[in-house]
């Protein structure tokens, strides 16, 4: 046994679109694989919006990493953080949620830990206005949102109960395009009779973003056509407006009008992303360079340069002005992987990543979206069919397209959001006092806890 040759090991860090479809892809190639993620679930980003506003379950677009990859025998899986890369001694550290860092050896190394949310030089914004990356976003934002409706109920102060029904969304590229589009389809519709005090239906959505268009990446005559259906929705859409400054109970902006300052308690933050920090480490630690999103600059086949076994691929690497998005992580996942699969099985030479251009989309509300498509654009109902489908295609399992379809139907041709629980330990109060930066007194607690008594 001693005399056996070591299978080549491959070591994948994060288990996103990128980190995930690679190790599947070397499903059956003769390598043992090692995937590390500090979290025990892959992330159907596109969908967190949805979760945010009680459309979808966490379980739904969040499943397992060890239920997607339990058939993939070459795989194992590992909870833990990683902390650092040694490129010359060809190991990954990282420390696991208890006991001592753990160190694991590579032949080939795929870096997929994707992007966080960008405060560009404001990070102390993030404690008031929450980004929507993970599962702990969509479930913070869950919370403040369907409770600002609750504080809403209980006030008696006009001016408090509109600050509660004022909801800012920075940033007008997708994800801030189809969260105001669904906390307005949220207010209007779905919470309709659900009170006694106030008329959901008052909720004033705001959208700012500081260029001149909104999704601008999708042409002027698709972001017209958004920009339209935001403001048929109610939603006050509003561009050349930079954020200057936000509090737990304010937003600051300055726009074409100049400076002015919004009471708004529940912020939401769309504006911008910066590749994770190992990204920062491992740029360091290679000499290689980053763009302005702390993005490592790749050699043209992902691979980092004077290191062709270590892959950077996905929301962590800068090559060509490669979007940031899942199919640009997929594809480049594969690739890295079908390298490694490739070298291993007969040394074969680096190729050149070609990326597969398969459009973009975005959903505005209900039956309303917008595709570009190798140049066809496609809105309305028929791009909201499309939408559907492609999303149902990628959601991971069975099950959980099943499950989508079916709360999809219940949320757009019905009113029905199941997933508006908040409450925990001693009621909503607690929730919503430590998400939503107000922390009310004791008698609003007291009252807010005979609130959920009563229903």
């Amino acid at each position: 046994m001693s005399g056996e040759p070591q299978r080549h090991r491959v070591v994948v860090v994060g288990g996103g679109f990128g980190g995930l479809f690679a190790a599947k892809f070397l499903r059956s190639a003769p390598v043992d694989v090692t995937l590390i993620d500090r979290t025990n679930h892959h992330v159907f980003q596109p969908l967190l919006y949805q979760m945010a506003t009680g459309i979808l379950s966490e379980g739904s677009i969040a499943p397992p990493l060890r239920q997607v990859l339990r058939r993939h025998k070459n795989v194992r899986v590992e909870l833990a953080n990683v902390t650092s890369v040694d490129l010359e001694a060809k190991q990954v550290t990282a420390q696991p949620p208890i006991g001592a860092p753990v160190t694991f050896d590579y032949d080939s190394l795929i870096v997929a830990t994707g992007a966080t949310g960008s405060y560009f030089g404001h990070d102390e914004y993030a404690d008031v206005a929450p980004g929507l990356k993970t599962i702990d976003d969509a479930l913070e934002l869950r919370a403040r949102i369907f409770g600002a409706f609750e504080m809403a109920e209980l006030s008696t102060d006009a001016e408090e109960r509109a600050a509660w029904l004022t909801f800012a969304v920075v940033g007008g590229g997708p994800t801030g395009v189809e969260m105001a589009g669904q906390i307005s389809e949220l207010a209007r519709r779905s919470l309709k009779g659900n009170f006694r005090r106030i008329d959901p239906a008052d909720a004033r959505i705001l959208l700012y973003d500081g260029g001149e268009t909104i999704l601008s990446s999708f042409g002027n005559k698709l972001s017209d056509v958004a920009a339209k259906s935001l403001d048929r929705l109610g939603i006050e859409v509003r561009t050349g407006t930079r954020v200057t400054g936000i509090t737990d109970r304010t937003i600051t902006v300055e726009g074409p009008d100049g400076p002015s300052v919004i009471r708004c308690h529940v912020k939401v933050w769309a504006a911008g992303v910066r590749a994770s920090p190992l990204a920062t480490a491992l740029a360091e630690a290679s000499g290689a360079a980053t763009d302005r999103a702390g993005r490592i600059e790749v050699l043209p086949d992902c691979s980092l340069p004077d290191h062709p076994e270590v892959f950077v691929i996905g929301d962590m690497m800068s090559l060509n002005g490669l979007p940031g998005v899942a199919e640009v992580a997929m594809q480049s996942g594969i690739h890295a992987a079908a390298t490694i699969k490739r070298r291993v099985k007969s040394g074969g030479s680096a190729r050149v990543f070609t990326y597969r251009d398969l459009g973009s989309m975005a959903s505005i509300a209900r039956y309303q979206a917008i595709v570009d498509f190798k140049g066809i654009r496609v809105s309305g109902f028929l791009g909201w069919l499309m939408w559907v489908f492609v999303h149902l295609a990628f959601l991971t399992g069975f099950k959980n397209r099943f499950i989508a379809l079916g709360k999809w139907v219940g949320a757009f041709v019905g009113r029905s959001r199941d997933e508006r629980t908040i409450s925990m330990l001693q009621g909503s109060a607690r929730v919503i006092a430590a998400t939503s930066g107000i922390r009310p007194g004791e008698e609003d607690m007291k009252r807010l806890l005979e609130h959920d008594q009563d229903e």
